[in-house]
């Protein structure tokens, strides 16, 4: 087998419609298009959503409230997801992801007080509440707001 002896597959490749060709080749005169009409002009297209001057879609939708751009979303860590880390450990951003405890950083990590804590922990986080700060404190751990 030599390079100019190869081919593709049949029916693998087809030929381009040329259209506007003459009557014969199927495809002449009004090339595939139809008599008249928006379709049949240059240029005859609708924008995206257009639904044929009827009111569309995404105006008829009732809008409500306000979607702030500058939103930060933060992934979230329960008191109760630290007791698997070994007593006077530091846990940081990297440990919590090898431990699988944190899929996407998002924005950072912010550590709630759902559950107890019994391990001594110093934990570095980008966001604490006020009670997950009392609850690491009073098992004798610190927290730490990078």
């Amino acid at each position: 087998m030599k390079l100019n002896e190869l081919k593709p597959n049949e029916g693998s490749r087809r030929n381009r419609k040329r259209v506007g060709r003459g009557t014969s080749s199927g495809y002449g005169k009004t090339a595939g298009r139809g008599q008249k009409g928006q379709l049949a002009r240059s240029g005859g297209k609708t924008r995206l959503g257009f639904e044929g001057g009827q009111m569309p879609l995404f105006r008829r939708m009732p809008k409500r409230g306000f979607n702030n751009v500058n939103r930060k979303e933060y992934a979230i860590i329960n008191l109760e997801d630290l007791n698997g880390f070994k007593d006077g450990s530091e846990v940081t951003i990297d440990s919590l992801k090898s431990a699988g405890l944190v899929k996407k950083e998002l924005d950072g990590v912010k550590l709630l007080a759902n559950g107890e804590l019994k391990a001594k922990l110093t934990i570095k986080v980008n966001k604490v509440s006020e009670a997950a700060k009392k609850a690491v404190e009073a098992a004798g751990g610190t927290v730490e707001v990078i």
